[in-house]
């Protein structure tokens, strides 16, 4: 794996805890509330100060442990150069994974619970170790893989029409949605992630196509980031713990109703069926 490197907006600035991170929390929960789409939160703190998007998405993250929610991992946002194209941006991200964000054993993907969705297909990784000490570094960060399964990821956003600059999407918890994962487990002595290929479909229809490559030239690359990002945070990755690796091709645009299937190369079939109810 070769370190991916990000801009330098990634890591600068001075986290705030302004008025303006409380107006653009307020503004996002009301909006997820409601079901009625935000304006961009970047009038209220500004296009590139991704510290400051960080500081709101925790206050939300910590609303939603405080109402009842558990965290259970990660999500890699934006790692896929056609995503970042289709939205605007120019570096990933990172997303809070929530316990009712998983809908992998419902029937139905539930539609009423959605904005302005669209789907995406990645790998999730589900870690066997903790990555919170040592150098992080390529063979620790694989050793702590316990297997991987196909994912669909359901992303989401608060703001009207995806009108999005990186500190809006960082804001509103990396654009999330939910997830779905199939029950298929793989190890990485079974496939290697930079070199699986995806196709997905909606409605039996291709829609997005892709390789593990997309993924800032190697989904474990990704993951590696991730653990020493959050790991400067304060926020290690614990063993059990999920981590969707970003998407391997572009996203589409779903809707009640709707079937989505895609196929990974080494790790099988994931399937999310939305179902027929809108938010009311």
């Amino acid at each position: 794996m070769t370190e991916p490197t990000f801009p330098a907006a990634q890591t600068r600035g001075t986290p705030q805890t302004s008025a303006a991170v409380t107006d653009a929390a307020r503004r996002l929960t009301e909006a997820g509330a409601s079901g009625v789409p935000c304006a961009p939160v970047r009038d209220l703190i500004g296009a590139t100060d991704v510290r400051a998007a960080y500081a709101v998405q925790g206050r939300l993250a910590q609303a939603r442990l405080a109402a009842g929610a558990r965290r259970v991992g990660r999500k890699i946002g934006l790692t896929s150069p056609a995503v970042q194209r289709q939205l605007g941006v120019d570096q990933p991200d990172v997303g809070v994974l929530f316990d009712d964000m998983d809908v992998s054993a419902a029937a139905r993907v539930p539609s009423g619970r959605l904005l302005q969705p669209k789907a995406e297909a990645e790998i999730a990784f589900v870690l066997g170790a903790d990555l919170d000490d040592g150098d992080l570094d390529d063979g620790q960060v694989r050793a702590a893989v316990d297997h991987a399964v196909a994912a669909l990821e359901i992303v989401d956003s608060r703001i009207a029409g995806w009108d999005i600059t990186i500190t809006d999407t960082v804001a509103d918890n990396a654009s999330s949605g939910l997830f779905v994962l199939s029950g298929r487990r793989s190890t990485l002595k079974e496939f290697e992630p930079r070199d699986v290929t995806m196709r997905m479909f909606l409605d039996g229809d291709p829609v997005s196509e892709g390789t593990g490559a997309a993924c800032l030239g190697d989904p474990l690359a990704a993951l590696a980031w991730l653990a020493r990002t959050v790991r400067d945070l304060g926020e290690p990755l614990r063993a059990g713990e999920v981590v969707l690796s970003g998407a391997l091709g572009p996203m589409v645009a779903v809707g009640p109703g709707d079937t989505v299937h895609a196929e990974l190369s080494g790790l099988g079939p994931v399937t999310a069926v939305f179902s027929a109810q809108e938010r009311t």
